[in-house]
């Protein structure tokens, strides 16, 4: 479905909100906040810097629903009204500058580091390779009311929206993937079965928050044990339930063939049947022409995240010069710094080869 519009051109999803441009910050580990989950300054600063910027929607990096969620030290939490203040600063924050405000609700399953959480990870079922245990049902349907418990949390804290985080190899990737998932009572089996958990979740936060709060799921069709042809059902089972606003597909490279079906991964996505369901893309949207050629193979807006580490107004610098590149890398701490980055999120972008200057 080809798209004529421009990255400035305003987007209004079916609740009723509207984005002022067709940029969004990606959702990005950062591991600047408190280690009880609460906000810190340099994440504040980090995501309020980039609404300043000009990212239409800023997302924050992915927000634990529970505890033993937690995959990476400095995790932003969203499990305890104790997160509540931060939450409620971070939303008005991003806000004051125009821009939509979501947060990514998130558990990391069987990926979450034991000497993190203190106990074993848990998964849809027993992992010995993972030293990771199988949920009970009664701990499958914790899962999904903490998630929707998450939303309506961070309804209350402000913001516009959630994004369930159902990509990437964690807990609900877990229970989408026939390779992690064995279990045998309904929630394992076949894709309407593993797809379950999701669906409840989706729908539940959609009965809770109402029609008018933004909804949207991410999901990666590659690695994890994912199939693409299984991705592209579950994301029109998505889009046909009515219970979502978008769908943000993170593809790793946008531009890149795929394997099975002569196209690339953008355009295999893009033909969805999307009804009024907005679609975005993350994978190295690099540059402007990335981002006009992103939204011209059919997406609805564009997911940036690298480029928006190097550039905090990587928006309003596309929208000024059609012609705009990022920085080449690697760049300098001092570069890093002057665009909103804390010691922890530089620290975190050595670990990134060739990005930050030895």
């Amino acid at each position: 479905m080809p798209n004529s519009v421009s990255l400035s051109t305003p987007l209004t999803f079916p609740c009723g909100k509207t984005m002022k441009n067709r940029f969004m910050l990606a959702p990005m580990t950062n591991k600047q906040s408190h280690e009880d989950g609460t906000l810190s300054d340099d994440e504040y600063h980090w995501l309020t810097m980039r609404a300043k910027g000009q990212f239409g929607l800023v997302m924050t990096c992915a927000s634990n629903v529970q505890p033993d969620g937690k995959c990476w030290p400095g995790q932003l939490g969203i499990y305890h009204d104790k997160h509540l203040e931060g939450h409620q600063r971070l939303a008005a924050g991003i806000q004051a500058h125009g821009s939509l405000a979501v947060v990514q609700l998130h558990h990391g399953g069987m990926r979450c580091p034991a000497e993190l959480i203190g106990d074993a990870p848990v998964a849809p079922s027993d992992s010995p390779e993972e030293s990771a245990r199988g949920l009970s049902l009664h701990e499958v349907e914790q899962l999904r009311d903490d998630f929707i418990a998450a939303a309506r949390r961070a309804q209350q804290a402000g913001y516009d929206g959630v994004e369930v985080h159902g990509a990437h190899g964690y807990i609900l990737t877990q229970f989408l993937s026939p390779e992690h998932n064995r279990r045998q009572d309904h929630y394992g089996g076949d894709l309407d079965n593993r797809a379950r958990l999701l669906f409840e979740i989706v729908q539940g936060i959609r009965a809770a928050c109402g029609k008018g709060f933004l909804l949207g799921v991410r999901l990666s069709p590659e690695r994890f044990g994912m199939e693409p042809t299984e991705v592209k059902t579950l994301s029109q089972q998505l889009i046909d339930s009515g219970a979502i606003d978008f769908l943000d597909l993170s593809l790793w490279d946008v531009f890149k063939p795929s394997e099975f079906s002569g196209q690339s991964l953008l355009a295999y996505f893009a033909d969805l049947d999307r009804r009024s369901v907005r679609l975005t893309a993350a994978g190295k949207i690099h540059g402007a022409r990335e981002a006009r050629q992103t939204l011209e193979a059919g997406m609805d807006f564009v997911a940036i995240g690298k480029s928006a580490i190097l550039h905090h107004d990587f928006p309003a610098q596309v929208l000024r010069n059609p012609d705009f590149r990022p920085v080449s890398t690697p760049v300098s701490k001092a570069h890093l710094e002057r665009e909103g980055l804390g010691p922890a999120f530089i620290d975190y972008m050595e670990r990134w080869e060739g990005f930050v200057e030895g």
